[in-house]
């Protein structure tokens, strides 16, 4: 079998559709379509049931993946909707190609994995925690990830409940978890990242069940990172951690906000994967250069508090909870990187503790 090293190439976007600067990736020879297992993106809708963009940065992307005889539905595509505050709509391209040899030290690996399709019925419940769970195992095994300590960041795409899709299950006889198509989304997220946890030992079994999803936050994972949309019925799955075996020159590293306003967790993941900011507290341009990706979850208190003083995200009616979040994580990580484009996700349920969520940071070694 011969060797393999993940590559990432971080890329802009004109608007949802525009896929050129992947096309322009492949046509200039670095990288092949059929190396491609996954594509995340930030787009600039709302994030919120109704933000399109999500579906429709899909369909470029699977019609330019196709053309090229790449079969789309075995790469993971996850989009996050919402650049709010200054993020930058960007894409962040995961491919598996041949390496000469392994590198001395572990490197990025990743695995991609998917659960069956998910009925209505599914969403928010059990059965979603345990097929993720299933999923996120595939995904490290694909990787040659052992040890869940290796593990430093698992996105998950997964589905929501619209009025169709509950009238569906009701037809059937069948029951949802919740008739809020906003709500499912949340409900969707926190059953997936409970399966995250279940699956790398974060949480026990026993400590979970239908109730718990979307109630106890004392349960979640460390590098869970969900983001729900309307544009598929079964969970996609990336896994990414440090493995031996692989080569290449990618490292990552992760940490967890404690708060929406943690810049020390911040400061902490870029040390661990070998960055310093200069005096003055931001990554300086030779930093910055070595800085490949930053994947981040941000949420709004459920207290309605960030130590000890009211925000009101919570209680705005004309601009959802999640967008205010995303500008202000968006804004910390950006204040510390020097850097927009980055994958903040709004809606952080069962991921990190309440109000916080992870980083993680990829890197260019040296």
């Amino acid at each position: 079998m011969p060797f393999r090293e993940t590559r990432l190439f971080r890329l802009p976007m004109r608007h949802p559709g525009d896929v050129s600067a992947i096309e322009a990736l492949f046509d200039a020879g670095r990288l092949r379509p059929d190396q491609v297992v996954a594509i995340l993106g930030k787009t600039e809708g709302n994030g919120c049931v109704n933000d399109f963009t999500r579906a429709y940065a899909v369909d470029a992307l699977s019609w330019m993946l196709e053309r090229r005889g790449v079969d789309a539905t075995a790469v993971a595509m996850v989009m996050s909707g919402g650049c709010e505050g200054g993020l930058s709509p960007h894409f962040l391209v995961l491919a598996v190609a041949e390496a000469e040899a392994p590198a001395p030290a572990p490197r990025l690996a990743v695995g991609v994995a998917f659960t069956p399709e998910l009925p209505p019925e599914a969403l928010g419940r059990m059965g979603q925690v345990r097929a993720t769970a299933a999923a996120v195992r595939a995904a490290m095994g694909q990787a040659g990830i052992t040890d869940p300590a290796d593990v430093h960041y698992v996105q998950v795409k997964c589905p929501l409940l619209t009025s169709a899709r509950i009238a569906e299950a009701a037809a059937r006889g069948e029951s949802v978890c919740t008739r809020d198509t906003y709500a499912s989304m949340g409900m969707s997220r926190g059953a997936s990242a409970l399966g995250v946890a279940l699956a790398l030992g974060e949480v026990a079994e026993d400590q979970l069940c239908d109730a718990a999803i979307g109630q106890d936050w004392s349960l979640y994972s460390r590098v869970a990172s969900c983001s729900a949309g309307v544009e598929l019925t079964r969970n996609e799955v990336i896994v990414l951690g440090n493995a031996p075996g692989w080569g290449g020159e990618l490292r990552i590293a992760h940490e967890v906000m404690s708060d929406a306003i943690d810049l020390p967790a911040v400061q902490r993941a870029l040390a661990a994967a070998g960055l310093a900011p200069r005096s003055g507290g931001q990554l300086g341009e030779d930093q910055r250069e070595r800085l490949v990706a930053v994947l981040a979850k941000a949420e709004p208190s459920s207290t309605g508090l960030i130590r000890g003083a009211r925000h009101t995200m919570n209680d705005d009616s004309d601009i959802n909870a999640t967008r205010h979040a995303r500008a202000l994580v968006g804004g910390v990580i950006a204040a510390a990187v020097g850097r927009t484009e980055l994958f903040v996700s709004g809606g952080a349920e069962h991921q990190g503790p309440d109000g916080g969520g992870p980083v993680a940071v990829v890197v260019r070694e040296v």
